[in-house]
């Protein structure tokens, strides 16, 4: 599983050296489409060779893909695009979104109760797809696999085993913090699935949602 952040900040981009004109080339992606080398030289006013230096370390840094495609005359032409890490470059409001739709679900006569079953079906369809690699696993093992799960999703696990009694599991990041904050269900089913995935007793004794500086959960090292 790829663990590297889904964005990395337009100010953080043009940072780094060439970020300016970095920053331009996939401004132009996400305005312009695809395009050739050419096409990207010409709306820069730089030489295709420059631009091409910029390509590579978009490329290489996984922002950008190329593809060949044919011409009915000539040789094949290289046409480059945006990558989903490209993409999360650019800002998106999915929270919002997703509060605006739970809310409309709330005041819609007779969908009382919805909310709730849209938490715990989540919950659902998250322990069916992860309880395969929990299986024939001891807990050491499940804990382990249960942090580059969450990891994998933008949560920045550490883990403490020290305790000769508990694990404990620290979230950093919550990626989902907006709405856990409007909708306590969300942690209560987070909750109800590690307890699932692990089969242990876990007790959450912090919450970013509820102000903490992370999420803590302690995980029994039961027998």
């Amino acid at each position: 599983m790829d663990n590297r952040p889904v964005a990395q900040t337009n100010t953080e981009l043009q940072g780094q050296g060439g970020g300016a004109t970095r920053h331009a080339v996939l401004m132009l992606f996400k305005t312009k489409g695809p395009s050739p080398v050419a096409d990207l030289a010409k709306s820069l006013g730089i030489t295709e060779m420059a631009v091409r230096r910029h390509l590579g370390a978009l490329e290489r840094d996984g922002y950008i893909t190329s593809s060949v495609v044919r011409q009915p005359m000539g040789r094949p032409a290289h046409i480059y695009s945006l990558t989903e890490l490209g993409e999360g470059l650019f800002p998106k409001n999915y929270a919002a979104l997703t509060l605006d739709l739970l809310e409309e679900l709330e005041d819609e006569h007779g969908m009382e109760g919805t909310v709730s079953r849209l938490f715990a079906g989540r919950k659902k369809k998250l322990q069916d797809r992860y309880e395969p690699f929990m299986s024939g696993k001891e807990l050491d093992e499940r804990v382990q696999e249960l942090a580059a799960i969450q990891n994998a999703g933008g949560y920045m696990v550490q883990i403490d085993a020290s305790s000769n009694e508990e694990y404990v599991l620290h979230e950093y990041n919550c990626p989902i913090a907006v709405v856990a904050g409007r909708y306590e269900q969300a942690c209560s089913c987070e909750l109800e699935l590690f307890e699932a995935l692990l089969e242990a007793p876990v007790r959450r004794t912090e919450c970013l949602a509820k102000g903490g500086s992370k999420c803590t959960y302690r995980i029994a090292k039961t027998t």
